[in-house]
């Protein structure tokens, strides 16, 4: 009786959004959205969700206090859009309607972007001096300089323009954005609970217009160690090292492989003689940041290890490394820093990736060797190491740029402005394999990157090192979602549908090895 009723019931509405500052896994300030609608006539929390509000790469913290406050105003700003102007918006909406809200929430960041490159337009017409037109005068003797050195120059200059092109604008952050994504994830969970299934369920019935019959959880990446700029050691061109498990592992399986591999690396450490082996410290990734000067040190630990442990490295597991380039390049030198004073060209870059990948073959994929703007080493080195390594990019801050030569697979991460109706379509028109990952300030308690990567049918999904709670918390409900699936036999093999990290021969290898 008392369903019968229920169903008569006006079907659920928002009657409220809430934003309110919250602290992140870094301890720093982050926007949470909370959605109340009406049920059964009466006010009730649905949910709520907090998405990260990551400022671009990684850079150096030249002014901590201006970096700390323009995330503050950025997470005001955020929880002044959800208080007021959304709040009224989505008033009235139906929770279940994910892609009408969406559409709003996008045409609201769209107008507050326009209205904020406007300002901007404007200041910079009043800042010009209408006084003072732009001349540039040359006396005969500077032209006769010039045309001397360009003529004993002229060919360096054109090799050296060649050689390295100037970065890409960053595209801008306007502050607020997270809250865009932050009501967009919340309105999905709130969706998800009046249809009483799981988000991940709900996700696929959005992507694919209905519940598939069956799920595979996307293969877990974890990544080992880190030798980036952030380590103590001279080397910085691993930003990290990642392990690949082979295919059909479970979740658990994977996990406690990991950690006894890594009590195997930290024992080879403690009582290692090597110089640059003996310090380690915890780095925002959830790893051990370890102290080394060459690339091929931290490979050979890890080979060690797994020959100790009786892992055959290269069959049972592969390993990825984020390059993490963009970030390595000295402008002022035109050059790759790969280690402390050790400076590299794009093309000497691609000569040391081709070295690197032949001694160490169980290294099947490169994340951001290059940056964006090294086209031609992109096609290169995908010419040279296709057959046996895969190009990966990490796209969170270019989703909408063109797809570099040679990449096999691309990285997003939910920030800022993105909506569960922008993962989708992302992830769907994307060609090659899609990784979800982790930004270093997730919010603690929130595991719904898990359900979004099984929702949206990924390949992989790379959760960091494994320690963190904003990380263990992800991968327990990976582990959950695994359990949930096979407990209702829908839990589809992951031998039957090998994703396309790996290359052709490295597949056909093991399918003829099966």
């Amino acid at each position: 009786m008392a369903n019968y009723f229920t169903n008569l019931c006006a079907p659920p509405r928002i009657s409220r959004l809430k934003g309110r500052e919250v602290y992140d896994a870094r301890g720093q300030l982050s926007i949470e959205a909370e959605v109340l609608c009406i049920v059964c006539n009466k006010e009730k929390s649905m949910s709520s969700a907090a998405v990260s509000g990551h400022f671009g790469p990684k850079k150096a913290l030249l002014d901590w206090k201006a970096k700390s406050q323009e995330r503050a105003d950025d997470v005001m700003t955020a929880a002044q859009w959800i208080n007021e102007p959304l709040n009224n918006m989505l008033k009235g909406q139906n929770p279940c309607y994910q892609s009408e809200v969406d559409h709003i929430l996008s045409n609201f960041f769209m107008a507050r972007h326009l209205e904020d490159k406007d300002i901007c337009n404007k200041q910079k017409e009043e800042s010009r001096s209408p006084c003072e037109p732009v001349v540039v005068l040359s006396s005969p003797l500077n032209a006769q300089t010039k045309d001397k050195k360009s003529v004993d120059k002229g060919k360096k200059s054109i090799t050296a323009e060649k050689q390295f092109s100037p970065a890409e604008p960053p595209e801008p952050v306007l502050p607020g954005c997270s809250a865009i994504g932050s009501v967009s994830l919340a309105v999905a969970k709130t969706g998800a609970k009046i249809q009483g299934i799981p988000l991940y369920k709900y996700i696929a019935a959005l992507k694919n217009r209905k519940a598939p019959k069956q799920f595979h959880i996307p293969v877990s990446l974890v990544t080992l160690l880190s030798c980036g700029k952030a380590s103590l050691g001279k080397l910085s061109l691993l930003e990290e090292v990642i392990l690949i498990p082979q295919a059909g592992q479970r979740v658990k399986q994977i996990i406690t492989m990991t950690l006894e591999l890594q009590k195997e690396m930290m024992r080879i450490m403690n009582t290692s003689t090597k110089a640059g082996a003996s310090q380690a410290m915890l780095c925002d990734s959830g790893v051990l940041a370890v102290t080394y000067e060459r690339p091929e040190q931290p490979l050979d630990l890890i080979t060690e290890a797994c020959a100790n442990f009786g892992l055959t490295l290269g069959t049972e597991i592969h390993l990825a490394v984020n390059c993490a380039a963009p970030e390595l390049m000295d402008y002022s030198k035109g050059k790759y820093e790969v280690a402390t004073g050790v400076l590299k060209s794009p093309d000497e870059l691609l000569d040391m990736y081709q070295t690197l990948i032949s001694r160490y073959p169980a290294v099947v994929a490169l994340i951001d060797p290059f940056r964006r703007e090294d086209i031609d080493q992109w096609e290169k080195l995908n010419n040279v190491l296709g057959d046996s390594c895969s190009l990966l990019s990490d796209i969170t801050y270019k989703s909408k740029a063109p797809s570099l030569p040679g990449v096999r697979g691309h990285i997003l991460k939910h920030i800022h402005e993105t909506t569960v109706s922008d993962l989708i379509r992302i992830t769907s028109n994307l060609q090659g394999s899609v990784l979800m990952g982790t930004t270093c300030s997730e919010p603690c308690s929130d595991d719904s990157l898990s359900d979004i990567a099984v929702g949206l049918g990924l390949d992989y999904v790379k959760l960091g090192g494994l320690s963190g709670a904003e990380r263990m918390t992800k991968y327990n409900r990976l582990i959950s979602i695994e359990e949930e699936l096979a407990q209702q036999g829908i839990l589809a093999s992951n031998e039957k549908h090998p994703p396309p990290l790996f290359t052709e021969k490295p597949q056909e290898q093991s399918a003829t090895a099966d």
